[in-house]
């Protein structure tokens, strides 16, 4: 049901240009894309409410392309993942998401304050990061994480085991015992 009525909102996009059915879409998918690029940058929030924001507006630009392969969702998610992507590679400066994050939070974990999950992301590799996200926080099954970044599922299988491994170790290192 939730898949066709995603299905019937596209459709309405798409062939009538029905900007409420549009913002429909986007009320039920701005958390899950948000809270995506919230783990992706970090907690870096003015970041991840832009790519948000340009995520949506590709997808609307785009809606006509929308072949309903997987669904709604998974789509969405392949065009937050190119603009992830985009963001990453047009950045003029050297620094990575990593160092970006790091001067965010002013090194909290240095001033013993209180662990929290970007803590933990950041010691993934973002394809790891990348993974874990969306199986653990999106609850994305591995095949839909392999259409959506373009990996072979062992390769998220692998990217999985790594992931969840350093943030388990990292969790008990800090006093988390699970």
């Amino acid at each position: 049901m939730k898949s066709l009525s995603d299905i019937s909102l596209v459709a309405r996009v798409s062939a009538f240009g029905d900007r409420r059915a549009f913002d429909a879409l986007v009320r039920k998918y701005q958390e899950p894309v948000r809270r995506f690029f919230m783990a992706q940058t970090l907690g870096d929030v003015p970041l991840s409410d832009d790519l948000a924001q340009e995520t949506f507006i590709r997808a609307y630009t785009h809606v006509a392309s929308f072949r309903n392969v997987g669904g709604f969702a998974p789509w969405l998610y392949r065009i937050a993942y190119r603009v992830l992507l985009d963001n990453v590679r047009s950045r003029k400066q050297t620094e990575g998401i990593d160092a970006r994050a790091e001067r965010i939070d002013g090194g909290a974990s240095d001033k013993g304050l209180k662990i929290d999950i970007y803590s933990g992301l950041r010691l993934l590799m973002p394809e790891e990061r990348l993974c874990v996200t969306l199986r653990l926080m999106e609850g994305q099954p591995v095949k839909r994480i392999a259409e959506i970044s373009g990996m072979t599922e062992n390769t998220v299988k692998s990217h999985l085991h790594r992931g969840k491994s350093k943030l388990a170790t990292y969790l008990r290192e800090n006093g988390y015992d699970g």
